[in-house]
């Protein structure tokens, strides 16, 4: 699989593994600790060749994806849903449990953001659709996020994220057809 973008990840363990699954070039955030001389490489990255945030589906991922995102907004983002990370004794999170497949699939289903158009969607549709609000919500979130392969968002931010992937009004559609159709 060739990758033009160079894949931001979290550590040496996720270069391991995205390198077993293809032939990406990583820059590490080295976890959390994201300093300035990284964000600097990022920047460089996107500039010359593109750049895919990878990082694992966990509050430290997401961090590490708002700062990227903060300093760089044109930025790609890959997501993979938080069962595929999960250690094999269910003692870890992160890319370097995922299968070479998932890394793959997740990697292939990057946004193109200027490919789509933005949707307008506000609070209260989303509290309508369940999704804030809900006692069911954080479990419909989880599924929409799925769905779309948005990763996985807090009520507060799936506006913001809907928004950043520009998420057209017909995939929305479609992903809650589905949730509902699942749901019966």
């Amino acid at each position: 699989m060739n990758i033009k973008e160079i894949l931001v990840v979290e550590g040496k363990a996720d270069t391991v593994a995205v390198k077993r699954a293809t032939n990406a070039d990583t820059i590490e955030t080295n976890g959390s600790a994201i300093d300035e001389e990284i964000l600097q490489r990022i920047q460089h990255a996107e500039k010359t060749r593109g750049v895919i945030v990878f990082t694992d589906p966990d509050y430290p991922g997401r961090r590490i994806r708002a700062i990227i995102e903060e300093r760089i907004p044109t930025v790609k983002h890959a997501f993979l849903e938080k069962k595929k990370t999960i250690a094999k004794n269910g003692k870890g999170l992160g890319i370097e449990h995922a299968t070479d497949e998932d890394i793959r699939q997740a990697i292939q289903a990057v946004y193109t953001v200027e490919e789509q158009s933005i949707i307008e969607v506000s609070l209260v549709d989303l509290m309508d659709a369940g999704f804030i609000g809900h006692p069911e919500a954080r479990r419909r979130r989880e599924r929409l996020s799925e769905l779309l392969k948005i990763g996985q968002v807090n009520g507060k931010g799936l506006k913001k994220r809907l928004e950043m992937f520009r998420i057209t009004p017909e995939q929305l559609a479609e992903a809650i057809d589905v949730l509902n159709k699942e749901e019966k």
